[in-house]
């Protein structure tokens, strides 16, 4: 009767999490999504800790309210720039969590002096695995997003074969897991594997670039879901093996669409090697001595307040400025004028899935004047005014134009289309991938110098002034 109670409350956890995902399709619905998900979540564990009778209702209240104040907090303090590595390192919580308790159930064989069956062992094998390598590379990933470590890409020579070497070592320590005589040898055996697996995780993410992060968070996401789906086999636990599933395929389909965002294979992200931080000299000598022109914040204004079209379009230097509420504030002003103002959204801008769509959604930007990139694209014809907050690599035209540039082929926005392109910069800086952006050097765009959310600001009481 305990345990049918327990798969009723599993089976609605299952169709919540379906639910709360399939609602994470729209800004408009994705904080209901969010709720639902996380509801689910709440009954599962809920179910599993009062059932199974794991512990006390005290201390399961002690731990629910513990578990609550840290997520309230870190919901409250930390910032939208710090949202990606945030999301690295809960993939990584995630994965380690997966591999401890696949760990558990190798010592309870070894308390009750059993060799588990051959199906049993390799899901813990493969739990212990995949999340030991989520682990170690989602904290690279949390270095490289937070300015920890160099984003660049580390690498030397003969990586590529020590890399392929430990990944037989996980896979010899796998076998020897299986021909282990003993419980003994078994439990040295899996302690080996979690140590190579370790070492795997760092040499994983170590090469790859911080302009691929996107991919690589997406990816290490999916790999924390697939490890919860192993561990969920391993206990044989309903809830564990759905909410791992889900988040393992939905990772994979976020990962390919990133790739395809940046047209790169995921097999060249994994290659690494690609997105470097530079210097501005070292990055732009082929448009060395080409003319830039400047603007000032009254005559972008007059731009904006006569244009009939504005497309605002949002990037990372938008989240570290903190600029997304004067950037509303901006729009409904024109809007007031009676000027037509619209946000373009690249899938890869921002250093995560979704990151402009979020902090967009903080400011209570109206979701319907959110379009993705293929939905605007062909709009910037007939746009008077493309703004360009903080974006760089996913407006550069050279990736549609110069086939030398490492970026060729990379869907852009193609704002060099509007007849007039404003683009708020703190500096000629190039973007993370390293590459100069060509449209800062086009006969029809200004450049407007200086913070975001300051520049922002006082175009707002320009506009005002008009």
């Amino acid at each position: 009767m305990k345990m049918d109670a327990i798969e009723l409350v599993y089976l609605l956890s299952a169709a919540l999490f379906i639910i709360g995902l399939k609602r994470l399709q729209s800004p408009a619905t994705a904080r209901r999504g969010n709720q639902l998900a996380a509801l689910g979540m709440l009954l599962a564990v809920a179910a599993t800790l009062f059932l199974q009778e794991i512990l006390s209702p005290v201390e399961m209240i002690g731990g629910l309210a513990a578990g609550g104040l840290i997520g309230l907090v870190l919901a409250r303090r930390v910032r939208m720039t710090a949202m990606p590595e945030l999301v690295a390192a809960f993939n990584g919580f995630g994965g380690l969590a997966s591999a401890l308790v696949a760990g558990a159930e190798i010592a309870r064989f070894a308390d009750q002096s059993e060799s588990p069956e051959f199906s049993t062992l390799l899901t813990i094998l493969l739990s212990i695995l995949i999340g030991t390598v989520t682990f170690a590379g989602s904290f690279v990933a949390f270095g490289k997003l937070s300015g920890r470590i160099s984003g660049n890409p580390v690498s030397f020579s003969g990586m590529r074969w020590i890399t392929l070497a430990v990944a037989l070592g996980c896979i010899a320590a796998m076998v020897w897991a299986h021909l282990s005589a003993d419980v003994t040898q078994l439990s040295t055996a899996v302690m080996v594997l979690g140590a190579i697996a370790l070492l795997l995780g760092l040499q994983f993410v170590l090469p790859i670039g911080g302009a691929d992060m996107p991919v690589v968070v997406a990816l290490l996401n999916s790999m924390s879901g697939l490890a919860a789906a192993a561990t969920g086999f391993v206990l044989s636990n309903t809830a564990l093996i759905v909410s791992g599933a889900l988040v393992g395929a939905s990772g994979l389909i976020l990962t390919n669409i990133m790739c395809v965002a940046m047209n790169r294979s995921l097999l060249n992200v994994l290659m690494g090697g690609f997105g470097s931080e530079s210097s501005d000299v070292e990055a732009a000598p082929k448009l060395e001595g080409r003319p830039i022109t400047s603007t000032t914040a009254d005559d972008t204004a007059i731009l904006l307040s006569y244009a009939q079209k504005v497309i605002i379009v949002p990037g990372y230097g938008l989240a570290v400025a903190q600029a997304q509420h004067q950037v509303r504030e901006l729009a409904e002003l024109l809007q007031e004028r009676g000027v037509e103002v619209k946000y373009a959204v690249h899938p890869v801008a921002g250093r995560m899935p979704g990151h402009m769509n979020v902090l967009l959604a903080e400011a209570n930007v109206p979701y319907d004047q959110l379009f993705e990139m293929d939905e605007i694209n062909h709009e910037f014809e007939t746009t008077d005014v493309a703004l360009i907050v903080g974006a760089n690599d996913v407006v550069n035209p050279a990736a549609r134009t110069d086939r030398s540039s490492p970026i060729y082929g990379m869907p852009v926005l193609n704002v060099d289309a509007s007849r007039a392109v404003v683009v708020l910069k703190r500096s000629m800086r190039p973007g993370y991938s390293g590459v100069q952006n060509a449209l800062f050097f086009a006969s029809n765009t200004r450049m407007l110098f200086g913070d975001a959310k300051d520049s922002v600001t006082a175009l707002i009481g320009e506009v005002k002034a008009v």
